[in-house]
């Protein structure tokens, strides 16, 4: 088992930042191809006839049908799915560490990322339940609001220039630094450290999710992508500015929608 750890390891070490685009690439597009495959023509036609209304009274996944504590598993959930491919770097630096260390605990380190997210997720699912119980959010968690839509497309903008940002992601770009640094901690303390540095990275780019949708598999998928590049060191520092500012130009552009 050991072995085959550290053989999966090395190759994850040794993908290049083609080589992460071209991979999440063709997850994005295998969850698109599902997405289009999951909707019966049926279901298709009555959309046509009936408008977007059909699929809120077809589903029963909206918050306050489905509850706060299903809306904090599906945060959990959306969480760890969006958050595991960009973690992996790490992981792998983890186990070489491990290696060489009597005091390491792949688990334990594990726990403690996982910990952190899902505080994120019980602030997460609160947040959609107030905004969907004030009407600024539909039952799939899209913005009905250009006004909300405009806030957190400027406040993501806004967050990709500043010091805590570029803090966090220069020690998600470079985990044997992070580690060597804290890892006398103990994994469980690295773990939650971890988990703290990523949220930092992303935490404005998941609440995104109340424009795109939070049930939004194409959210998702793009919202991966971005969060992937952004941690890798030889792609990552290019596209964290210019990101920024297309997210300002397009929180202006959905304040403008709301005033004309």
């Amino acid at each position: 088992m050991g072995v085959a750890t550290h053989m999966w390891s090395d190759r994850i070490r040794a993908m290049s930042g083609g080589h992460w685009l071209t991979l999440f690439g063709m997850i994005v597009l295998s969850w698109a191809v599902l997405y289009a495959m999951s909707i019966p023509p049926e279901l298709r036609a009555l959309e046509q006839t009936y408008g977007r209304d059909f699929w809120v009274s077809l589903c029963t996944i909206t918050p306050d049908a489905a509850g706060y504590i299903r809306m904090v598993t599906m945060w959990a959930l959306m969480s760890a799915a969006m958050m595991a491919p960009t973690v992996l770097p790490a992981l792998a630096t983890y186990d070489d560490l491990s290696h060489v260390s009597e005091t390491s605990n792949f688990g334990a380190l594990v726990s403690g990322y996982l910990v952190v997210w899902f505080g994120f997720s019980i602030v997460a699912a609160a947040l959609q339940m107030v905004l969907f119980q004030a009407g600024l959010i539909g039952g799939f968690g899209g913005s009905l609001s250009a006004v909300l839509s405009g806030g957190l497309l400027i406040m993501a903008g806004l967050y990709q220039f500043s010091s805590m940002k570029e803090a966090c992601l220069a020690k998600c770009r470079q985990p044997m630094t992070f580690f060597m640094q804290h890892f006398e901690e103990g994994p469980w303390r690295n773990g939650l450290r971890l988990g703290v540095v990523c949220l930092g990275c992303c935490w404005a780019l998941m609440l995104l999710a109340f424009v795109g949708g939070v049930m939004s598999v194409g959210f998702m998928g793009l919202a991966t992508v971005i969060m992937v590049v952004e941690k890798l060191p030889d792609l990552g520092r290019y596209i964290t500015k210019p990101l920024g500012g297309a997210l300002l130009i397009a929180g202006a552009w959905a304040f403008m929608t709301a005033i004309i």
